[in-house]
């Protein structure tokens, strides 16, 4: 009897680690952890999903935001950092700027605000929501790193909302001749909302209109929080401009950022969204083939005109008249004194 009960025993031993070495090998495991729970372990040697981030970080999360007029480079930028080993971009979240947006509506209506402050929405709330939310996105929406980094490009037309909430955060602006810009949003049909792809001049003059609110912006931030990068430069002397923006934002260098085309697709390293318009482009090494690509393809009666079309080419030192101006040699971008001054020089009237 006992020899049968041993027997028994031992049948169901077996029996059971058979099981379970067939269970490991079909694949059977654990829930992976949320990228939020691998953020906080990361971040926060906690592991508890249940703690707010904000009662870790209100105020002081280091984020770096990248931002400018689509087709400026801003997936570029957001690659090249996303190469780099402490650094996670990923792709737009979409979802930032509209609420940044519907944030600066609340704001402009007087009538609003009153409702919102009798309601006990009050401007300290909505800040907590709003910053609350944008760690969530952004923590949330890749995987963990020690600097984590947002990229949608509009968002930085609420730069200074930005920095006032995150007193600690970078800002990357980048520019780039607005012809160029408006060109390739146009043969590459990419559409935002009020602007007319069959029109240069419309597109020309909304470019130059978006493109001074942020500047302005990133100027009044200062060079310690704000830091415009030129497209043409980042193609043109790659290793030099991004040691610069890596100083900047203070981390190490990391020669990776240069050949961000060999970590698409690795763990950890730069992860491409299938629907956005610039992916086919940044997934080949760094290159000058869009600098001029816009020549020839501007109607002469918007040439004619460029400068009072688009008048932020000039402030970004952009000749409104060359065509391609020579971009080995930037012209320095006009303060906001100079560029007053110039204003009120050409609208002065000439002596007869």
């Amino acid at each position: 009897m006992r020899n049968t009960r041993s027997s028994f025993l031992l049948g169901c031993v077996l029996l059971c680690s058979a099981s379970l070495v067939y269970l490991g090998m079909n694949g059977i495991e654990c829930p992976r952890k949320s990228h939020r729970y691998r953020w906080m372990e990361l971040n926060l040697g906690s592991a508890n999903q249940s703690l707010s981030l904000t009662e870790h970080f209100p105020e002081d999360t280091p984020l770096i935001f990248i931002g400018g007029f689509p087709r400026s480079g801003t997936t570029l930028m957001r690659v090249m950092l996303d190469a780099h080993n402490h650094v996670r971009c990923g792709e737009e979240t979409r979802v930032i700027p509209r609420l940044l947006a519907m944030r600066a509506t609340w704001s402009r209506s007087v009538k609003e605000r009153i409702r919102l402050d009798e309601a006990g929405v009050t401007d300290q709330v909505l800040d907590s929501a709003v910053r609350a939310f944008l760690l969530e996105v952004i923590v949330g929406h890749g995987e963990p790193a020690p600097r984590l980094c947002n990229k949608d490009p509009f968002a930085l037309k609420s730069l200074s909302y930005l920095s006032r909430i995150f007193p600690k955060a970078k800002f990357v602006l980048m520019l780039r001749d607005g012809r160029a810009t408006v060109h390739s949003m146009i043969s590459r049909k990419v559409t935002i909302s009020g602007f007319d792809l069959t029109s240069y001049r419309d597109c020309l003059t909304k470019w130059s209109s978006a493109v001074e609110t942020m500047f302005s912006q990133c100027q009044a931030a200062g060079e310690t929080r704000c830091l415009p990068v030129r497209y043409e430069q980042l193609v043109l002397h790659t290793e030099e401009e991004m040691r610069k923006l890596l100083h900047f934002l203070e981390l190490q260098w990391d020669p990776s950022v240069l050949h961000h085309e060999e970590l698409i697709g690795k763990a950890g390293g730069v992860s491409l969204s299938k629907v956005e318009r610039s992916t086919d482009q940044v997934m080949k090494p760094v290159n000058t083939d869009a600098l001029s690509n816009w020549v020839g393809h501007i109607p002469s009666d918007v040439l004619s005109d460029m400068a009072e079309i688009a008048p932020m080419l000039a402030r970004l030192g952009y000749d409104p008249h060359a065509n391609p101006p020579d971009y080995t040699r930037p012209e320095p971008v006009a303060s906001p004194a100079n560029y007053s001054q110039s204003l009120k020089a050409t609208d002065a009237p000439h002596p007869s």
